[in-house]
């Protein structure tokens, strides 16, 4: 990065004067200290010319610098009869050697007027400031102190030099976006309940919470987590765009839209999530492009990307969980296996980052996430099995514990879909997400007593019989990576969509709500059921509605779209309130109390 040639205002020692003030009064004999400093530079630079004509003078050295008038180019010296031709008689430079010589006598002839020139124009220019009056000197320092003034305010009210613009790409076909209401009265009944409870959700926010990234619904004030440092970024905006768009709620896209065109900035000194921004933000803000055609969605996509891009400056090229946006100073969370990075976010880059090349036709991003693939691909797994933790400074496993939950889950799941975005050409992700998946069966996969299919956790060589809510987004998943499977295991892998679908239901089922609890367990007696009162909460989660959705689609069983209008039911029912929707503390309770967060993600996946 090249240095300013002036410094700004405040590292400059130059006083200001009082308005009316003299500049000289009349009783000081001695110069200011701006004066000093003007002088003080004059003879730097006098002297460092005659040190020059010294020490930088071409002589007999290996290397003579001749400026040629457009760039200074380093010319080898030869001497008289030696080192002219190859051994085969081949010129090396510029031709024969006596002709070579006489031409670089010239040069260095000519470099020497020019130093001489240079140097009587420098002594020149330091005799006329001498013999300018203090008055003169201190109109000179108000003149330049007030050309640097005007240079920044012009650069800060411009923006400092601006991006490149994108290079135009087609956009995608979509299809099924306001293709008419559908037939069944009572599927447009249901659906368009859905939709007034995205109107609820959006218009308490738009009320209550409007800028800030989430809401406090009970607060009816806005809200914020670490995640997303102490920065007000607007994450339900635009992580509720395409759902929006979707429903066809356009008023209310366009006002997400100016928002964002107005007031979305990411040059604030937080420390942020870089898996939780590119997942919320680079990818809604793509969504939002992909769907609406809006040029500001993918400027502020790729203007996000590079703040994000020094989170990879580590040893090992896997990024750090948390950077600042403004100084890229990268680091891990404090409790993630002695300073690693952590599967499901270094792992959940993939998609959005390929895009961004798409859109830029910068290979940056693409290489990014493609050398954290072949740094994986590399790797020992015990097991066969990708443990949870890396650290990116020795490119080593942390702790042994592997999860299709937490800390893992959409790693896998973007494995498969890197195949399916490419139109299955991306065979290296298929052939990872199989291999992973096989493991995952022989290693994580069981029955229950009572004949419930659930995917435990790995821990140091023991399972684990605990399954999370975040893991039911594997049923969904089986069912979409099912065609293309490994000989022939396509039926398989649906089946067995279909159990963890049934699972993730029964844990539901079992509660007083009709909503799911953080985690349960298989063991002891109990099945599909929390025990700890930390893992009864439930926040508004999509996974397990994800899963039927994927499996409606799959096999069009009546029995998934009821599953799923009996969640939103509940979510009516027991998480709505006046300002918005809430997550509740006890899902095995019949008065639970709310946590006083609606998350940006219910509105971005589970409504949608």
């Amino acid at each position: 990065m090249t240095t300013p040639a002036l410094l700004p205002l405040s590292g400059r020692r130059i006083p200001t004067l009082p308005p009316g003030a003299s500049s000289f009064p009349h009783h000081r004999a001695t110069l200011r200290l701006s004066e000093k400093f003007i002088l003080l530079l004059i003879l730097s630079a006098f002297i460092t010319l005659c040190f020059g004509a010294f020490f930088f003078l071409p002589d007999n050295s290996k290397q003579k610098r001749f400026d040629l008038g457009l760039e200074d180019v380093l010319i080898p010296h030869i001497e008289p009869g030696k080192e002219g031709k190859h051994s085969g008689g081949q010129v090396i430079i510029h031709g024969p050697g006596g002709h070579d010589e006489h031409r670089h006598k010239q040069e260095e002839e000519s470099l020497r007027d020019k130093i001489r020139a240079d140097h009587e124009r420098a002594l020149q220019e330091a005799k006329e400031k001498l013999r300018k009056s203090k008055e003169e000197l201190h109109a000179e320092i108000q003149t330049e102190k007030t050309k640097v003034v005007e240079e920044l305010k012009r650069k800060d009210s411009a923006g400092g030099p601006g991006p490149k613009p994108l290079p135009p790409v087609p956009l995608p076909k979509l299809g099924a976006i306001n293709d008419g209401d559908p037939g069944d009265a009572d599927v447009k009944e249901k659906r368009d309940k859905i939709r007034e409870m995205m109107k609820h959700a959006w218009d308490s926010y738009r009320q209550y919470g409007w800028g800030h990234n989430e809401l406090k619904p009970l607060a009816k004030k806005g809200h914020s987590t670490n995640i997303f440092g102490n920065s007000q970024m607007g994450a339900t905006i635009v992580d509720a765009l395409d759902t929006l768009f979707i429903m066809g709620l356009r008023d209310e896209f366009r006002d997400g839209q100016e928002w964002i065109a107005q007031n979305l900035d990411f040059g604030v000194n937080a420390e942020v999530s870089v898996f939780e921004v590119n997942i919320r933000f680079i990818g809604g803000l793509l969504a939002a492009y992909y769907l609406s055609g809006q040029e500001v969605f993918k400027v502020k996509a790729v203007q996000l990307a590079e703040k994000l891009l020094p989170a990879f400056n580590t040893p090992t090229g896997i990024p750090w969980a948390m950077v600042n946006l403004k100084s890229g100073v990268g680091r891990n969370w404090g409790w993630a296996s002695a300073g690693s990075s952590i599967l499901a976010e270094f792992g959940t880059l993939h998609m959005e980052f390929v895009h961004l090349t798409y859109l830029t036709g910068n290979p940056a991003y693409y290489q990014k996430v493609m050398h954290i693939r072949k740094l994986l691909a590399k790797m020992d797994r015990p097991n066969g099995l990708y443990p949870n933790y890396l650290n990116p400074r020795t490119g080593r496993w942390g702790q042994h514990h592997t999860s299709v939950g937490g800390l893992g889950d959409s790693f896998y799941e973007y494995l498969l879909k890197a195949w399916l975005m490419s139109d299955k050409t991306d065979t290296e992700a298929r052939k990872t997400y199989d291999d992973a998946i096989e493991a995952i069966e022989r290693h994580l996969i069981r029955k229950s007593n009572g004949g419930l299919t659930f995917i435990g956790e790995w821990k140091n060589g023991h399972l684990e019989r605990k399954m999370g809510h975040l893991t039911c987004f594997a049923g969904g998943m089986f069912a979409l990576g099912a065609d293309g499977s490994p000989d022939d295991k396509a039926g398989h892998y649906l089946q067995l969509g279909a159990e963890i679908a049934h699972t993730c239901h029964e844990s539901y089922d079992r509660t007083v709500l009709k909503l799911g609890p953080e985690a349960f367990k298989f063991d002891s007696g109990l099945e599909a059921v929390a025990v700890r009162q930390n893992e009864k909460y439930y926040i508004l989660r999509t996974e397990v509605i994800e899963t039927y959705w994927y499996m409606w689609r799959f096999t069009h069983d009546p029995k998934y779209r009821q599953w799923g209008w009996e969640a939103a039911q509940a979510i009516d029912k027991y998480c709505r309130v006046s300002g918005g929707f809430s997550g509740v503390k006890d899902v095995y309770s019949s008065n639970p109390t709310y946590d006083d967060v609606q998350q940006s993600f219910f509105l971005a996946e589970t409504l949608k």
